[in-house]
């Protein structure tokens, strides 16, 4: 997977253009970035041209949830931005999910682009074992079902999964080396926790099975983003 810092994304979570061309500027050697609904709805393929133009890798936050159809659409057009990274929710189910995937390869292939790594959201980390079963009334426990969506996800043919650090390796075991585990929900020993439930550090992310971390606000809202980008970097071992 190479060095720690290529397996840290960090999230581009800005209202604007602005304020993302800051944080590019404040955090050069950051070489993966994430590019969330806020920021894509404000401004569109533009910063995605601007990261490309930067020679970053990019993470398109998109969770598309839809009718097959409407999924294949969205995904097709999002394969032609060059990410490499692009998210569905495995909850959308198998027709959706292998139409995303198909759809996303010819929209890269149109545009001259390597096809982007389908991955799909188990299960959302602001979400735990209770709210999955009194909110949202799925009577599994929680494990059971990121297991159950992450099989389904490699079933329809997509290679990676989104996950809390928790279940890593878990799904690790379940689904192989060869899919990717991407891990919202890290937070170094020095940061809060915020609005995610099911969290870990960096290092042990890592050590469950993480492919790719990503980590935010203890990075971005850092008085120092630099220092604090490259403090967890030491603390992951290189």
């Amino acid at each position: 997977m190479g060095s720690a810092s290529e397996q840290i994304i960090v999230p581009l979570d800005v209202p604007g253009e602005g304020e993302a061309i800051a944080l590019l500027d404040a955090l050069p050697q950051v070489t993966f970035w994430k590019v969330g609904l806020e920021l894509f709805v404000s401004s569109g393929p533009t910063l995605l041209k601007e990261l490309k133009s930067r020679n970053k890798r990019i993470f398109l936050d998109l969770k598309f949830h839809d009718i097959p159809n409407t999924m294949a659409g969205a995904c097709r057009a999002a394969g032609r931005y060059g990410v490499d990274l692009l998210t569905v929710h495995a909850a959308s189910g198998k027709a959706a999910l292998m139409a995303a995937q198909t759809a996303a390869a010819e929209g890269a292939q149109a545009s001259g682009c390597e096809p982007p790594r389908v991955i799909a959201v188990t299960l959302l980390t602001s979400i735990d074992e209770r709210s999955l079963s009194t909110d949202l009334k799925i009577p599994v426990a929680l494990t059971d079902y990121i297991q159950q969506m992450a099989l389904l996800a490699q079933e329809s043919g997509l290679r990676g999964a989104v996950c809390s650090p928790q279940e890593a390796s878990l799904l690790r075991r379940t689904c192989g080396d060869d899919f990717w585990l991407v891990c919202p929900g890290v937070r170094p020993t020095w940061a809060q926790k915020g609005d995610q439930q099911r969290a870990m550090t960096p290092a042990e992310a890592v050590q469950a099975g993480a492919h790719y971390l990503v980590i935010g606000r203890p990075i971005t809202q850092a008085a120092d983003p630099a220092a604090a980008f490259a403090q967890i970097c030491e603390e992951m071992g290189g």
